[in-house]
Formats: C-alpha cells, sequence, structure tokens
C-alpha cells in the first residue's frame, strides 16, 4: 500500500532529514517549510532531492495557534490528492517519529482499509478553556500577528482577546454552521477522505474563511469536516499519535526521550511527538535497534 507523509517543520533539520530518510519507497514525502525556518539553502536542497520527497514548499510565515497553520495542512493536502496512487495519508511535523516499521503501517492500514483516524469530540468540551472550546471561533484571535511564543506576543493577544469581551463582541456562529468538533490535531486518512475536505474548501470558501481568525483551527476544522460528512461512520476515534502531556517535563507535550521507551513500545499508535536533538536521540537509537 502507497502512503503519503504530510510534514510541517521548522527546525531540526538533522531529526527532519532522518525521519524523510526513514520511509520506504512506498511512502511519498511532502513538506512545508516554515518560511522562519533557520535551515540554510544547502539543506533545503538536501531535503528537495531525497528520494521520497514529491513536494517541498516555503511559501509564508507560520504561527503557532494561527490561520496560516491550517492553511498550511491545506496546502500540503491539495497538492497530496494530485498523487491518487496513495491510499492513505498520515500528517505529522518535524518533531514526530514513527514507532512502527513501514511494513507495520502497510499491513495495519491494508487491515483498516476504508476507516479514518482521527481523534474527535463534539464542541463544547470539558476539557477545553473558553467555553469548551467556542471561544476560539466566538472572537478574533490575532496569532497570524503576534508571536505567542514572546512575552509580549502572548501579552497583545491576551490583552485583544479581553477588549472584545469587555466590548461585548461575539463573531456568532451562524445557525446553518456545521456542528463544531474538536479533537488532536494529528491523523491518519485515506485518500477519498483527504480529496473529501480538499473539494469542500475549494466548493465552500465561506467554511474556511470562518476560520481566519480563530485560535488553533488546526483543531477543529478537519474533525469539523469529516463528522458532518458522509465519511463520519468510517472514523475511528484515534489519532494513532503517542504523547505524554505530563505537567512535571518542560513542555506539552513532553519532550520524549530514553526512559519514555517502555510505554512508547506498548503504544498502539503509529507515530509519537515530540522528539527533539540531543534530547531524545538515544531513544530514537533504541526504537531503531529493537522496535524497527
Amino acid at each position: 500500500m502507497k502512503q503519503g507523509v504530510l510534514i510541517t517543520a521548522f527546525n531540526q533539520f538533522n531529526l527532519l532529514k532522518k525521519l524523510v530518510d526513514f520511509f520506504d519507497d512506498d511512502f511519498s514525502i511532502l513538506i512545508f517549510l516554515d518560511k522562519k525556518c533557520n535551515f540554510s539553502e544547502n539543506e533545503i536542497e538536501t531535503l528537495r532531492n531525497l528520494k521520497n520527497v514529491v513536494f517541498l514548499t516555503k511559501p509564508y510565515v507560520v504561527n503557532w495557534g494561527g490561520s496560516k497553520q491550517l492553511k498550511s495542512r491545506l496546502l500540503l493536502a491539495e497538492e497530496a490528492v494530485k498523487y491518487t496512487d496513495l491510499e492513505y495519508f498520515h500528517f505529522i511535523t518535524g518533531q514526530d517519529y514513527p514507532i512502527k516499521s513501514c511494513d507495520y503501517m502497510k499491513k495495519f492500514l491494508n487491515a483498516n482499509k476504508g476507516k479514518e483516524f482521527i481523534r474527535y469530540d463534539e464542541l463544547p468540551r470539558k476539557d477545553w478553556n473558553g467555553n469548551g472550546g467556542l471561544d476560539r471561533m466566538r472572537y478574533y484571535h490575532f496569532f497570524d500577528y503576534f508571536n505567542y511564543y514572546t512575552k509580549n506576543g502572548r501579552k497583545m493577544i491576551v490583552r485583544l482577546v479581553r477588549l472584545q469581551k469587555f466590548l461585548k463582541i461575539n463573531r456568532k456562529i451562524s445557525e446553518g454552521f456545521p456542528k463544531l468538533y474538536g479533537g488532536f490535531p494529528f491523523w491518519t486518512l485515506s485518500y477519498p477522505c483527504l480529496k473529501y475536505i480538499v473539494d469542500y474548501t475549494k466548493e465552500n470558501p465561506n467554511f474556511l474563511r470562518r476560520f481566519e481568525f480563530c485560535f488553533a483551527g488546526t483543531e477543529i476544522f478537519f474533525q469539523t469536516l469529516i463528522m458532518n460528512s458522509p465519511m463520519k461512520e468510517n472514523v475511528v476515534n484515534k489519532s494513532l499519535r503517542y504523547s505524554d502531556w505530563h505537567k512535571g517535563k518542560k513542555s506539552a507535550p513532553s519532550v520524549l526521550d530514553e526512559t519514555d521507551y517502555e510505554k512508547i513500545s506498548a503504544s498502539e499508535a503509529l507515530f509519537a511527538r515530540k522528539f527533539t536533538f540531543p534530547d531524545s536521540e538515544k531513544l530514537i537509537l533504541k526504537l531503531e535497534e529493537n522496535l524497527f
């Protein structure tokens, strides 16, 4: 079974190259590089010339949480469905890594052909802040204009939402809008499902436009489209991704290292996140030696 791997990345060149090199000839790789990535031109050309890389683009700057984060994934999806020989697509980032072999992935998806793997819940969700996640759509969020991971950027984003609440601004969700679903922004989808998403987005530009100034639309857009589509009966409510959200570690999700090996090896997931070099190097070596 031939599969596509859609990757967005902005740093960690050595990890990204190792990730791409992992896949065999039955996998086609499509890469979106954030324009602010720190790769040299030589490094970008190295990626572009790897045998299974069929598409690499670097069109614009992406800030976490902004609408361009969603548009980068849709850009990859639009390109991916041009390859009609690919039966399944995995969306990951450059800080993800497979925890199952290529052969395992082929056999698993052959055995589950026609199923869609994406984590979803109806909105509002009890575990999401801001009215169960509805505030993500109800207010204007300026993540495309301010970087949340800078002190001043975070302050501006938060203050602008507070101002809207004070002024009683409310971006109403129209009655005819599809029922909202949300979940983990990583998925494994069949060709017909991804093609449906691409075609629907082109034919209904107002649907995508409603996600402008939405916070973390990547966690709502795909779930909402799929769960309001004919494909909803085929959805398995799993992302097939392993991650650790333990608060005792430095980031969310936590950076994985060799101490996570036992949990990862027991997981049914196909991929895990997140990895960084040098913290995760020993873990990747252990995975290569024992799981693959």
